[in-house]
């Protein structure tokens, strides 16, 4: 399709923002950016690869099970890899996949934004996410990785269990990244509340950003716990203290209590984006509104707010009182109404609109029957009697990955295929696309539906190996089976974008007709998102074509263009009025500087050099002090 040049005094304005905002190019250039789309590119190739990481220790772990008496690899060497993929998954991949990629590059754009509301602090995110990340997997060099499960109980993961640096690696780097993904949180709720575009009030924000706004919050109230719980064992290992100490007055149940009321929330922390990512998708490739839009935004953020009623679900088997386990067995199941909510909200949508069986959209009712079945394994684990009889057993494993991988890994695999075309300009290849949808599913459901029978039949978790002649020999073979498949499926989809990257045809701004406003702009987009300020009327701005005319016209006349730096508007809480002009920043060394600084710190601290931990404190202060010192200003 042809595009039509812009009259000249247009053309001059996108002159002058591109140069005003366009970063320079090379390494330079990726160190000091501060650009959300740059920094949202970032975070998703780090990500993917501790998503391949974590995929090749699960396939270690599941190759070393195919059969009786396996002996691939050692049993210290099972808890490490088995440890380290849990934690890999969960806080260095399909998190920072889903908030720090997807969040950071699309969230300014859905917005109408120029950039998040504060650009070093982001940058600051994603470094310190890399660092943290680095001291984590440099536990691996040494053989000396965190090996005490991705919930690190005590007292095995005290210092009488486990003497050496394992479980040392495992809080200072988890306290380490808590506050990359802190610092990101809190961006995202300025950015929400405050970097609106005129007239994008609350009830007409998209779906998408009430997902991301759902998630941060529970991120600012679920990582503290986390943190006090992590600081409390390095303190015990470390100087000897006895928080979970039971013979000195300490209690082994806090850590649960301390790491559940993180833990469990953090299971909605992962699907919510991935709500947020369905409800992208459906009305574009169904062509109609999202049905019951306002209830399906309330029961985003009221699964983040009972997430936090439901974490001694997990501890059902503990020997809680009895009213106790009752309470947490109720607010279990009533977390499952909002959920339900949304559920009959795309199925209605699909069914009522005019469903394109596109890629994107496969994946989505794929995620959909995953979740189902997560789901309804959730519901039978609210029940005290069959939880106590399963608790520890690999009926949980196939649960938590229906939720953690069937349901939160396929709407980011749509959303990537969803999203492509817009980032890099390029359409995949729709064959190709389906064939691995198909592949990947089938490879899912064969990997962790058996899981269910094994847990049933009494195969407990975290199993190093096991004697033939307790029928446990075929699922496990099925189930490893059916990880290699996966493994392929997801290949497929990353050979697909790397073909289509490269020879894709053209994808033009809006391949697939979108709602939200990242399908106004190029694609890629440019430097400074917008050329002027975008109007918006409704939650489905794309759709409102009057308004993306008069973004045309009001650029023409050189209305809402801001081309005085790198401005961008800052617009009231509730109705987003236009409220003033702020300056943001433009490339920096302080962010990457300050990750440095703290990654020597953890060292430090890991290596017990507590007065040379604090140099690099001090250093830290002295780089911050110099992050706020008055910058130039970009003319």
């Amino acid at each position: 399709m042809a595009t039509v040049a812009p009259p000249p005094a247009a053309q001059r304005r996108l002159d002058r923002l591109e140069r005003i905002w366009k970063e320079p190019s090379g390494l330079v250039g990726w160190l000091t950016t501060l650009d959300h789309k740059r920094i949202g590119i970032l975070y998703f190739f780090t990500s993917l690869a501790f998503f391949a990481a974590g995929g090749i220790e699960a396939l270690i772990i599941r190759t070393q099970l195919i059969g009786p008496n396996g002996g691939l690899v050692s049993p210290e060497a099972y808890d490490q890899i088995m440890t380290m993929h849990g934690v890999t998954m969960v806080f260095l991949a399909v998190i920072p996949m889903q908030i720090g990629a997807f969040g950071n590059y699309l969230l300014p754009l859905m917005i109408g934004a120029r950039d998040m509301a504060f650009p070093r602090l982001n940058a600051l995110s994603y470094w310190i996410f890399l660092a943290s990340g680095l001291f984590i997997y440099s536990s691996m060099v040494g053989g000396t990785a965190p090996n005490a499960g991705w919930f690190n109980y005590v007292p095995l993961a005290s210092r009488q269990y486990a003497p050496g640096p394992n479980i040392d690696f495992y809080t200072l780097g988890l306290i380490f990244t808590g506050i990359a993904t802190s610092a990101t949180a809190i961006n995202f709720i300025v950015t929400i509340f405050k970097l609106r575009a005129p007239g994008m009030s609350l009830n007409r924000m998209p779906l998408f950003a009430f997902a991301i706004l759902a998630v941060s919050f529970a991120l600012v109230f679920a990582l503290p716990p986390l943190t006090v719980a992590l600081t409390f064992l390095e303190l015990d290992r470390a100087l000897g203290l006895h928080f979970f100490d039971v013979a000195l007055g300490g209690d082994t149940l806090l850590w649960q209590h301390l790491f559940w009321v993180f833990g469990h929330p953090e299971v909605y922390i992962i699907i919510l984006p991935a709500f947020g990512i369905a409800t992208a998708i459906i009305p574009t490739f169904c062509e109609r509104k999202m049905v019951a839009f306002p209830l399906v935004a309330l029961a985003e953020i009221l699964v983040a707010f009972i997430g936090f009623g439901v974490w001694a679900h997990h501890m059902l088997a503990v020997g809680l009182a009895t009213v106790t386990t009752i309470y947490f067995t109720a607010a279990s199941m009533i977390i499952v109404i909002p959920s339900s909510i949304q559920l009959f909200a795309w199925t209605t949508t699909i069914v009522t609109g005019k469903p394109r069986f596109q890629t994107p959209l496969l994946w989505i009712i794929g995620f959909i029957v995953l979740f189902m079945i997560g789901g309804l394994t959730g519901i039978m684990l609210a029940a005290i009697p069959f939880d106590q009889q399963v608790h520890d057993t690999y009926f949980i494993v196939g649960h938590f990955h229906y939720v953690i991988f069937g349901a939160a890994v396929f709407p980011v695999i749509g959303g990537i295929y969803f999203w492509f075309p817009k980032v890099t300009g390029r359409m995949y290849d729709e064959r190709l696309g389906k064939l691995s949808f198909w592949v990947t599913f089938a490879g899912m459901n064969l990997t962790f539906f058996p899981m269910h029978i094994l847990g049933l039949i009494g195969m407990p978790r975290r199993q190093y190996t096991y004697p033939a002649g307790l029928g446990w020999e075929f699922s496990n073979l099925l189930e490893t089976l059916g990880a290699y498949l996966l493994a392929v499926g997801l290949l497929m989809v990353v050979a697909n974008l790397i073909r289509s990257y490269r020879r894709g045809a053209p994808a033009g701004d809006d391949p697939f007709g979108g709602d939200t406003l990242e399908w106004s702009v190029s694609s890629p987009p440019p430097s400074y998102n917008f050329p002027s300020i975008p109007k918006v009327s409704s939650p489905y701005p794309m759709w409102d074509r009057e308004d993306r005319d008069s973004d045309a016209k009001r650029l023409e006349e050189g209305e809402a263009v801001l081309e005085g730096g790198h401005e961008t508007p800052a617009s009231t809480v509730l109705d987003a009025d236009w409220d003033e002009i702020l300056d943001m920043p433009s490339q920096s060394w302080t962010p990457f500087l300050i990750s440095v600084t703290l990654l020597g710190m953890f060292t430090m601290l890991l290596l017990q050099h507590y007065v040379v931990a604090l140099g690099f404190a001090v250093l830290t202060g002295l780089v911050l002090a110099a992050w706020h010192w008055k910058e130039p200003q970009v003319a």
